[in-house]
């Protein structure tokens, strides 16, 4: 287990496949995914589990997993993300949770702390956040974290909206 960082209450590591079922827990809850396109199922899943092997392999980041420090219990995924925004690549803080842990801090917790590895880090000069217009629990994160909302453009056949915070220290 390769651990990324620590927070006061979460690890944060990479992603490997026996992490699929926890996974699961998240794409198949159409409550959790209400936002996105649609649930996932096992095959989609097995897909986006090698998409982020890729993105680690290809940039040295991607979504991580975060488990709470004291039990080891996955709680759910944040990380950097490339993403391609008006033909530039641009990185992004997202974060997805298993719904019983909504309401917890933890996705602001662990977003903050992508955001100073992003920073600190990485060097980024800003990053952004994708979120859908009516996510207002995700619209509170990223707002908790500095962001500002930039513009809405079409990404995944979907309306989107762009949060961004800039790094004072670049």
């Amino acid at each position: 287990m390769t651990v990324v960082m620590k927070t006061e209450r979460l690890r944060i590591r990479l992603m490997k496949w026996g992490d699929h079922a926890n996974i699961m827990k998240i794409f198949s809850d159409p409550i959790a995914m209400r936002y996105y396109p649609s649930t996932k199922n096992e095959e989609e899943a097995n897909f986006w589990i090698n998409w982020t092997l890729d993105n680690y392999r290809k940039f040295g980041v991607g979504l991580w997993v975060v488990e709470a420090s004291s039990t080891g219990e996955f709680l759910g995924m944040c990380g950097l993300v490339p993403q391609k925004i008006d033909g530039t690549v641009r990185m992004e803080i997202g974060y997805l949770f298993v719904r019983k842990h909504w309401g917890q801090g933890y996705a602001t917790e662990a977003a903050l702390a992508c955001k100073d590895y992003g920073f600190d880090y990485l060097k980024c000069q800003e990053l952004i956040s994708l979120i859908d217009p009516d996510n207002r629990p995700s619209i509170k994160v990223a707002r908790r974290l500095g962001m500002d909302y930039i513009k809405t453009i079409r990404k995944w056949n979907k309306a989107i909206a762009i949060y961004q915070v800039w790094n004072r220290e670049a």
